[in-house]
């Protein structure tokens, strides 16, 4: 193996149980730097984005629909990749990654979407195991990894239900649940409530939050109103393609922006 071809290896920074890497410790997590991204030179759908995200926090990302958040949270986990700039987890450029390995990248990186993208037609226990099952990790570990991972979601005792017997709420935390069960550093949340009543919105979003408390770092996509004035995070605002910030949550955007960008927030 050549030199270059051993620089663009991704090297996990995170071990088993949340303990870091001490070589990664004082960096921040995640670091966008001038990202542009197109896809029609007259439209930018992101333009010169700079983003820091520290290690534990709880990040809000908003914006009408269309602006690009799930562009952003695809370029982080390199379902996209950047046209100018670029992207730093724990360190590494991730633009400069070989394809091989990009799945060790994504490792550390959970991933929850609007539609769940389970497997209906599989057990709960099934389709959170399949996550640690492509690690090679032995059955007995898989085993006891995925029950306090559905204990954490509240799913206990569910493992042998069938996918396409729960209900949407239900479903949800299974995802959620495949997206941290191999303790990933940072959990990229796509408009995971979009398709749930306002009070199951919320009830996701409180899981969010637990998981969040236990030490992992959140980045949660949403336009919806009532979840943003629920939790005062931290809040990017994705508006024209551009990048606005608002440390104290929602509440702080009316000194920092026009009310045109947040107004079609529901």
């Amino acid at each position: 193996m050549g030199r270059s071809r051993i620089s663009t290896l991704f090297t996990p920074y995170f071990r088993p149980a949340g303990h870091f890497d001490r070589a990664a410790a004082h960096k921040p997590i995640l670091v966008l730097e001038e990202v542009m991204k197109v896809y029609r030179a007259d439209a930018p759908v992101l333009r010169h984005i700079d983003l820091t995200v520290e290690r534990g926090e709880f990040v809000f990302v908003t914006g009408p629909s269309g602006a690009g958040k799930s562009t952003l949270l695809k370029l982080i986990y390199r379902a996209e990749t950047v046209d100018e700039g670029r992207i730093l987890f724990c360190g590494r450029d991730i633009a400069r990654l070989t394809e091989e390995s990009i799945p060790h990248l994504r490792r550390n990186i959970g991933v929850v979407y609007q539609d769940f993208r389970l497997v209906p037609y599989w057990t709960v226990y099934e389709n959170v195991a399949v996550a640690l099952e492509v690690l090679g990790l032995p059955p007995k570990v898989i085993r006891s990894r995925v029950a306090v991972t559905l204990e954490r979601v509240g799913l206990d005792g569910r493992g042998d239900d069938l996918v396409r017997v729960l209900s949407g709420g239900e479903q949800q935390r299974v995802a959620v649940a495949r997206a941290i069960v191999n303790e990933p550093a940072i959990v990229l949340a796509d408009e995971p409530t979009g398709n749930l009543d306002p009070v199951l919105a919320l009830d996701i979003l409180g899981l969010f939050e637990e998981i969040h408390e236990a030490g992992t770092t959140v980045l949660f996509a949403t336009h919806d109103r009532t979840l943003l004035e629920t939790s005062p995070h931290r809040l990017i605002v994705i508006d024209d393609g551009r990048c606005i910030e608002a440390r104290d949550g929602l509440s702080q955007l009316g000194g920092v922006m026009d009310t045109d960008a947040t107004a079609s927030l529901h």
